[in-house]
Formats: C-alpha cells, sequence, structure tokens
C-alpha cells in the first residue's frame, strides 16, 4: 500500500509542475490561445523538418551523401525556391529553419519578432502556388 501510495503522490507532484510550466509559459494567454500557439510551433517544425528532409534526401540520391540543407546559405537555396514550392507548396530558408531559430533561440532577444518574420515569409512563399 505504501509504495502505491508514494508513486500516486509523485504522478500529483509531476502534474502540479507540468501545469505550473505550462502556465508560466502561456503567462496572460488564455488557454484558446495557447493551444494555437503550441500547434503553431508544432506545424512550423514538421514543415522545417519534412522541407529538410525532403532536399536532404534528394541530393543524397544524387550522389551527395553529405549535404544538409540546414548549413546551406541562404543565398545558395534561393536558387533552388521556385523549384520547392512548385514541389512543395511553400518555402523556408535555412537559417528560417525550425532547427536553427531554435539553436539561436537563448541568443535573440527578439523571438517573437523573428518567428512572426519566418511566419510571414513562409506564408509569402506559398502566394500564387496551388498550396496557397
Amino acid at each position: 500500500m505504501g509504495i502505491d501510495n508514494k508513486k500516486e503522490q509523485e504522478r500529483e507532484e509531476l502534474h502540479r509542475a507540468i501545469w505550473a510550466i505550462a502556465d508560466d509559459l502561456r503567462g496572460a494567454v488564455d488557454g484558446w490561445d495557447f493551444k494555437n500557439y503550441v500547434l503553431g510551433a508544432m506545424f512550423y517544425r514538421y514543415i522545417s523538418e519534412n522541407l529538410t528532409n525532403y532536399i536532404n534526401q534528394g541530393e543524397r540520391e544524387a550522389g551527395d551523401r553529405d549535404f544538409d540543407y540546414a548549413s546551406m546559405s541562404d543565398e545558395a537555396a534561393e536558387e533552388a525556391r521556385e523549384g520547392l514550392v512548385q514541389e512543395k507548396g511553400f518555402f523556408i530558408l535555412p537559417s528560417e529553419l525550425f532547427a536553427n531559430v531554435t539553436a539561436r533561440a537563448e541568443d535573440d532577444e527578439n523571438l517573437n519578432e523573428t518567428l512572426e518574420q519566418v511566419f510571414r515569409h513562409i506564408e509569402e512563399s506559398a502566394k500564387g502556388s496551388d498550396a496557397e
């Protein structure tokens, strides 16, 4: 009986700690806005990884085994923008990929503005395409 009570108490403490962290993260934002923020972040991560994997796979199949889109320069990536928008329906610069933005997040004093700009660029990349 004592072990079950201890496990239950630990689970309740963990539950309270998780909710406290969630409350700190969302601050004064209501639950629905917080869910939208989290879902938006998850979608951003998904499309970043999807695009990176798609490009990397194509380059590796073409023989460049060490290719990594995430470490490519934005200028070099721009050359593939049009084709990628036609193929995937959107485009993300390497510097604006989820992995690269999160790697710099701790030192980015304007992270909200960075994310707003990234989302705007992704949205603008789809304009005029079937994905719009």
